[in-house]
């Protein structure tokens, strides 16, 4: 492959802020970056690319409604004009037919080595019924060998579940840690109590923070009680304005130990789209502008892209850029295991990389060194 080179005004590498620099890249990997005379530079922002953990769908498609290779291809793309350049695709609740065939697909892309495909996000269906959002009760249920089967191949890249701790046991929780898998706790009704078991057995963040989890209160700190509590636990959080009142937000990243809280779009197919609505299940959901909703006028994901999560926090709650950045690169990359190689520019990790204006909007992004836009 031919060496690309690339300058610009400012690059963001993770940790720092260089100015005027060049980067240099290679058979899919960053290979140098050296100081670039300031006449010759873009007058853009370069930063690693995005990794979304929590990604049900994009362009259309929705990875639950159609598991193939040609889904995932097409979610990658749609998401890759917002700056994501690593996905986990997540199979929200469903039968155990659909999550072997999710898993088939999932497995044949990281053996092709698919661009922007990681491994997989079960979403369910260990969940609690009456935190179950949209989530379809039908196929709601406790863990069995079937679902172990699949929790159980080394052949998906990174493993993420999300179960409710009070329906799977802290040994089931042991046993699927075992297996390689990062347990998520979310969609509960679990009391703090429960939920500490859960951390101490190996359960290591929660998902859509706030979303779909018991509440705090003075008497019973509930699931997010515990989440803002745990100095060790990540917690991915969804800013787009309707999931997360920005106060709420603001005592997260208060209370969450820097690196801890990582931003996420739980993005579902019309992300990409002007889509006004798509089926789901035995129904179907509506968009309002940045706002997707059933009939009864519940939440149902989100059409959020991690640029404009990127943008919210910053603009409405006041973070730092570079901090921002890091939410959504360098502490994913952390919390699934691949900060070796993703969520710095620096030599020798891979070349995934977004380029942004001074708005934050996406001009160009890479992965593996190969242009997306």
């Amino acid at each position: 492959m031919t060496i690309q080179h690339l300058a610009v005004a400012k690059l963001f590498d993770g940790e720092h802020w260089l100015h005027n620099v060049q980067v240099s890249f290679e058979n899919g990997n960053i290979s140098q970056i050296v100081a670039a005379d300031a006449a010759s530079v873009l007058p853009l922002t370069l930063a690693p690319g995005f990794i979304d953990i929590q990604v049900n769908g994009g362009g259309g498609a929705l990875f639950n409604t159609a598991p193939t290779l040609e889904t995932l291809r097409t979610m990658v793309k749609a998401h890759a004009g917002f700056g994501s350049t690593a996905l986990l695709p997540t199979v929200i609740t469903d039968s155990v037919a659909l999550m072997q065939q999710a898993a088939d697909v999932i497995a044949a892309a990281i053996a092709a080595k698919e661009p922007g495909v990681l491994g997989v996000h079960f979403e369910g269906p260990h969940l609690s019924v009456p935190k179950k959002g949209v989530h379809p009760q039908q196929h709601i249920r406790p863990l069995s060998e079937a679902e172990l089967a699949i929790y159980r191949r080394t052949d998906l890249g990174v493993k993420l579940v999300t179960v409710a701790p009070e329906n799977i046991s802290a040994a089931q929780i042991r046993q699927l840690v075992e297996l390689g898998v990062l347990v998520f706790l979310g969609h509960s009704n679990a009391d703090a109590a429960t939920v500490n078991a859960a951390l101490a057995a190996g359960a290591c963040g929660f998902t859509h923070l706030y979303n779909a989890m018991s509440p705090l209160t003075s008497r019973e700190p509930g699931m997010v009680g515990a989440a803002l509590a745990s100095p060790d636990a990540w917690c991915g959080i969804i800013l787009d304005g309707h999931h997360v009142h920005p106060l709420a937000a603001k005592l997260a990243l208060a209370a969450k130990p820097r690196g801890k809280l990582l931003l996420v779009t739980d993005a579902m197919s019309p992300v990409g789209t002007t889509d006004t609505e798509f089926a789901f299940f035995d129904g179907k959901v509506f968009r309002d502008g940045n706002k997707l909703t059933i009939e009864t006028g519940q939440l149902a994901g989100s059409v959020l892209d991690m640029a404009a999560a990127v943008q919210y926090a910053v603009a409405e709650l006041g973070v730092a850029q570079g901090e921002a950045l890091r939410m959504a690169s360098l502490y994913p990359a952390q919390c699934i295991g691949t900060e070796l190689h993703m969520g710095r520019i620096a030599p020798g990790y891979r070349a995934d990389l977004v380029l942004l204006n001074e708005q934050g909007l996406v001009q160009q992004c890479w992965i593996g060194g190969a242009a997306q836009l």
